[in-house]
């Protein structure tokens, strides 16, 4: 605790102690103010602005400080300054007692808390960010809930000091009146207690919930004022209309059908998107054969003298291909249509909140709908570099069409795609460079994680060139040429990577032109994806997003999870409605070693200042992982200090993606390391990894002192 602080807390504790020591309470009794009424009165007539003066110094000075006391000074308020000159004097005392104390609570425990508790306290900060002012007014008019906890409750939160005063000004004033004006007949009242009665604390009840029903109205007007210039049909042919048929957009059309609702689902290109026809499915096939190779290359430690495989490139890509037509029915139209979804191919226009017009071979038409949801998805980014139109380029998208393998291949990017792509084609024998302009590849992740999968890389034959910035593409006699700068060097430097083929990896934007949103005015964030509330629902109330295209994360079982959200407030919303729920995200990047995450990890911990302990168990430790071959990598859990609450956990290794599903279930569920720890694990397995993390765990907190009084127990029972 800084010097500062010391201070405040010393005079805390003096103003404190001194009105117990000296008994001041007294002096704030109803009996005393009753008896000493008169007198008061007649000092107050002859020194009117003294007396305000020095009663509301001390009615802040109460408050400030927290004092018990308040409830009696504004009777006493009533009785000596009458109705309208004690609610004026109490009014603003009490709010900027309110604000004194509220700021040297702020001072105190504000960052002390947020550091200890805040991933706890995220949900609860982003709504006082959001509606803070709504929430202390509603406290602030129900006199249920004592005002010196509200004052050092919001003080722990993010609401601004201004916010929190002009509220409480306002949210007090009610209560202030009912008590002075009940102070001015002081001489009728015999305790606290009868001054509010169950008809009047009732009434104030009903005021508490009033900004409540005040939100809701706001929310009907805007929504209303918003659908104003869209006058709805008199009838719907559909209860839903889904744009896309990604993840997102099947598994919202598979809800709406499974409740019976009337669901058309829209797709311009192929059934299942991004992940089935040039994303994950694909992707994954790759990284497969690409993987059998590696395992032929390591024949020797498998106990074989040598594996030689062979291949054609273009017999690995058909392969890919026929996976994805194996996937294929799990999202065609057929198999939708039999659900009772309407499926329909062709480009989707929303003309109005409550029409999407569709064009295709067969003609235009246009279906009238109750809500619509925006699923449209995401593309590769492509970076405006000069040249690179010219020499052209590989995305995610088009690489798939690849029949022969490239020689030299420059991939730009240290993603999570950039280096699944980048070890996948290293395997298959292709010279890669791998272009990262930040300081190292997987940027996100722990320093550690990086450094072990571009160790692998390297060991692998790839360039790894990290702080390289590109900056312009050429053709110099022919050749392909990327030239960089080399962030890192010393006084920066040119460096020129030739190569055969180039593969743009570093990110990916949503999909927001050509169907709508500019015409209807549907705003954008900042992140580029389609603006919406915490509902999923747009600038019209009627019309949702939901994957890739609404953020904030690009992944096949997020864009999976808001869909539900998406589908169940649509269909469902004049009942309930339902935030969509971030709190455990899980994710993984499948390179060789693989790379799975949920939670926070040890550089977000830091970055954020968030009291953490880190407990890690390495993976060649493992019996299972030694049989294997692959006796590398480890788990890492983050939790609280002295606590077993799974904060998040990063698994670097074999089939991590797979291990940290338990560690998910336990943060999504509640349970900790030592519920972790209790349960029975396979042997030998690698999920046993996680038992021998928490197992670790457990031995950092065994308790030394009670051991060290059982080993003489032990040793007195020897004799």
């Amino acid at each position: 605790m800084n010097r500062k602080r010391l201070v405040v807390v010393a005079i805390l504790i003096a103003a404190v102690a001194a009105f117990f020591i000296f008994d001041l309470g007294r002096f704030l009794s109803l009996d005393y103010i009753k008896s000493q009424q008169a007198a008061i009165e007649a000092w107050r007539a002859s020194n009117p602005l003294q007396a305000a003066l020095i009663f509301f110094s001390a009615y802040v000075a109460v408050t400030a400080f927290s004092l018990p006391g308040a409830a009696v000074m504004t009777l006493a308020a009533g009785a000596i300054f009458g109705l309208a000159w004690g609610l004026l004097i109490v009014s603003f005392a009490s709010s900027l007692g309110a604000l004194l104390a509220f700021l040297i609570a702020r001072f105190l425990l504000h960052d002390w808390v947020q550091a200890r508790f805040g991933e706890r306290l995220k949900a609860l900060n982003e709504g006082v960010r959001r509606d803070g002012a709504f929430y202390l007014f509603t406290l602030r008019l129900v006199p249920l809930f004592p005002f010196f906890v509200i004052n050092l409750a919001m003080a722990l939160t993010p609401i601004r000091a201004w916010t929190f005063y002009w509220v409480s000004q306002l949210g007090m004033f009610a209560g202030t009146l009912v008590y002075v004006n009940a102070g001015t007949q002081l001489a009728g009242i015999d305790s606290l207690a009868g001054i509010l009665s169950p008809g009047l604390i009732g009434s104030f009840v009903l005021l508490g919930v009033f900004p409540l029903i005040a939100k809701k109205i706001v929310a009907a007007v805007k929504a209303k004022k918003a659908l104003a210039a869209w006058p709805a049909p008199a009838s719907f042919d559909r209860n839903l209309v889904v744009i896309g048929a990604g993840s997102a957009g099947l598994v919202t059309a598979y809800i709406a059908a499974a409740v019976k609702a009337k669901v058309t689902l829209i797709e311009k290109h192929r059934m299942g998107g991004d992940c089935l026809n040039t994303g994950c499915v694909p992707s994954k096939a790759l990284i497969r054969s690409a993987k059998f190779l590696s395992h032929a290359e390591r024949a020797r430690e498998f106990g074989m003298q040598r594996a030689q495989v062979d291949f054609d490139f273009a017999d690995v890509m058909e392969r890919v291909q026929s996976v994805v037509r194996a996937v294929e029915p799990h999202d065609s139209m057929e198999r939708y249509a039999s659900l009772g979804v309407e499926c329909l191919q062709g480009e989707a226009k929303i003309v109005s909140p409550w029409e999407v017009e569709v064009k295709s071979e067969a003609g235009t038409q246009r279906l009238t709908t109750r809500s619509i949801v925006i699923a449209a998805g995401a593309r590769p980014f492509v970076p405006p570099i000069p040249g690179l139109e010219d020499v052209g380029y590989l995305t995610s998208d088009n690489l798939w069409q690849l029949r022969k393998l490239p020689r030299r291949l420059l991939v730009l990017g240290g993603g999570p795609i950039g280096c699944e792509l980048t070890q996948c084609f290293a395997r298959f024998g292709a010279q890669v460079t791998q272009v990262e302009m930040l300081p190292r590849i997987l940027i996100r992740e722990d320093l550690e994680v990086s450094e072990m999968v571009t160790a692998r890389f390297r060991k692998e034959g790839v360039d790894v060139r990290t702080g390289h910035k590109a900056q312009r593409f050429v053709v110099d006699n022919g050749e392909k040429t990327l030239i960089c700068e080399h962030v890192g060097a010393p006084g920066g430097g040119e460096v020129r990577i030739p190569f055969d083929e180039v593969l743009v990896a570093v990110g990916r934007v949503a999909n927001t032109a050509g169907y709508g949103l500019e015409e209807l005015g549907i705003p954008l964030a900042k992140t580029r994806t389609i603006e919406t509330n915490e509902y999923l629902q747009t600038l019209y109330p009627n019309i949702y997003a939901c994957g890739d295209v609404a953020g904030p994360f690009q992944f096949t079982h997020t864009a999976s999870h808001q869909a539900w959200y998406a589908a169940v407030n649509a269909l469902f919303g004049r009942f309930k409605m339902f935030k969509a729920d971030y709190s455990v995200i899980p994710w993984a990047t499948f390179t060789d070693p693989e790379v799975a995450r949920v939670g926070l990890n040890e550089q977000e911990a830091k970055e954020k200042n968030i009291p953490h302990e880190v407990t890690v168990y390495g993976l060649d430790d493992l019996d299972r992982a030694i049989a294997d071959s692959e006796a590398h990598g480890f788990v890492k859990v983050i939790t609280p200090p002295g606590s077993d609450r799974i904060l998040g956990a990063t698994i670097v290794g074999e089939h991590a993606g797979d291990l940290l599903a338990e560690y998910v279930a336990a943060m999504r569920h509640g349970l900790g390391l030592n519920k972790i720890l209790g349960t029975i694990h396979i042997y030998p397995t690698l999920a046993e990894a996680n038992k021998f993390a928490a197992g670790n765990w457990k031995k950092a907190h065994a308790p030394q002192k009670l051991l060290a009084w059982v080993a003489r127990y032990h040793a007195w029972r020897r004799g």
